[in-house]
């Protein structure tokens, strides 16, 4: 009979067996690659196969981006927000060497922008000795001190001026990386499918990606690694990827709210309000299209900004704030409610498209809009479609509602006329799946 997945290390010494309900699981001390996990019929061939013909072993985890439903800016006033993800994510491929490889280098890749780091694990053991020397399963923070030796190796890579940006994520990376593998040398590939810097959470994307390949390959973590097909992790290993996530996000952004990575993580959506979370199944399919302005923006003045405003016209944007924690709560409801027939669905949509106009309105009142979201809105209102901008404003992104029975020859023309503008157009279907992992490289 097929038994449940052990545990299997290469050249296992000092192992031991226990038996729990109806699995084995079978420990010891791997002296030369990750742990593997496997249902019992298949150790004996996957065993052989990887010692003697080499194989390098490999895991891909692909994470979604989000987007604001509902509530931004709002939200730092005590109004409730609505997050969900997309189905546009940030793939990230980790590889270790075989010994006949002999590569004793760990190597970052940046597909998209053909960047490629590399740093000798002695170097890296060297600046950071500490770090590795207790493999903990609990997340932790880099303290000030770590993150200048960090930096220091950041700096030695010499990243073009152009791309300076790269360098907190670059060392997120450097440091969920040696704190869940330690010194081990390996090849780590990103990708993605989603705009650096507009508002989709590219970083916290990346974050919840490698953490999640990370974890693959340790024993924090319980997965079928003889599955060559996209995974999801269980309840609890899925709290400790968003912590560690969470922990490469700090380092990237200082003080992040963790919504970013937590929808990355979990997928679906969560309604927040001051610090709370609340994860919410969506019941109904949702498609929009996504308008990258391509102008870039100051989250923080933004936000400066509009606190600014309520300091001059108190009671005026306190009604504002309450609005908007109105039209987050009615759209969370609408999307959580079952909807039995295609009729329902359209009577949602036009719902939502209402609440996302009086939400883009509430938003211009706060004075975060910009001439080349008003010029995506005027474009898309043509087309009897509705809009609003997603995140901070004052440029990033536009969402624009594409309702199930629009024709595809309307959402052509929609397009064709944005990006003549100069803007990127991305369509992504919202409220989908969190994080995945595959192993083997094949999915």
């Amino acid at each position: 009979q097929r038994a449940s997945p052990i545990r299997v290390f290469h050249g296992i010494s000092g192992w031991s067996l226990r038996q729990f309900k109806t699995s084995l699981c079978v420990t010891g001390h791997d002296s030369r690659g990750p742990i593997q996990v496997y249902s019992f019929r298949s150790i004996r061939t996957h065993v052989e196969s990887t010692e003697n013909r080499g194989i390098k072993m490999e895991v891909r985890a692909r994470a979604p981006g989000k987007i604001i439903l509902a509530g931004e800016h709002a939200v730092v006033h005590g109004s409730a927000a609505v997050a969900a993800s997309i189905d546009l994510c940030t793939y990230v491929s980790l590889r270790f060497p075989t010994p006949s490889d002999n590569d004793d280098s760990l190597k970052l890749q940046l597909k998209d922008m053909s960047l490629e780091f590399s740093w000798p694990v002695s170097r890296i053991k060297e600046v950071l000795p500490e770090v590795a020397s207790s493999l903990s399963p609990t997340p932790t923070s880099c303290s000030i001190e770590t993150m200048k030796l960090i930096s220091a190796l950041v700096e030695e890579q010499n990243i073009p001026e152009a791309k300076i940006g790269l360098a907190t994520g670059i060392s997120a990376f450097l440091w969920l990386y040696t704190c869940i593998q330690g010194y081990k040398p390996a090849t780590v590939v990103v990708t993605s499918e989603l705009p650096l810097g507009s508002g989709l959470g590219s970083s916290a994307a990346l974050s919840v990606a490698l953490s999640a390949a990370l974890l693959a390959f340790s024993d924090s973590v319980s997965l079928d690694m003889s599955r060559q097909e996209w995974s999801v992790f269980g309840e609890s290993d899925l709290e400790l990827v968003n912590k560690w996530a969470f922990e490469g996000e700090r380092i990237i952004h200082g003080k992040p709210s963790g919504i970013d990575n937590t929808v990355s993580t979990y997928g679906n959506m969560i309604k927040f309000r001051s610090g709370s979370l609340t994860r919410l199944k969506s019941n109904m399919p949702l498609r929009m299209l996504i308008t990258n302005t391509k102008v870039g923006r100051n989250t923080k003045a933004l936000v400066a900004g509009v606190s600014e405003r309520a300091l001059r016209h108190p009671d005026a944007m306190s009604f504002v704030f309450n609005a908007v924690d109105s039209i987050s709560k009615e759209l969370s409801t609408i999307i959580q409610s079952p909807a039995p027939d295609d009729l329902s669905i359209t009577e949602k949509e036009e719902k939502i498209e209402e609440l996302m106009e009086m939400n883009q309105g509430l938003l211009q009142c706060m004075g975060v809009s910009h001439s080349a979201i008003e010029t995506v809105l005027r474009t898309t209102l043509k087309y009897k479609l509705a809009s609003k901008l997603t995140g901070a404003g004052g440029g990033g992104c536009v969402l624009t509602l594409l309702p199930t029975l629009l024709s595809g020859t309307v959402v052509d023309k929609v397009i064709a006329e944005l990006e003549s503008c100069g803007f990127q157009c991305l369509i992504a279907a919202i409220g989908g799946k969190g994080v995945e992992v595959c192993f083997g490289g094949s999915a």
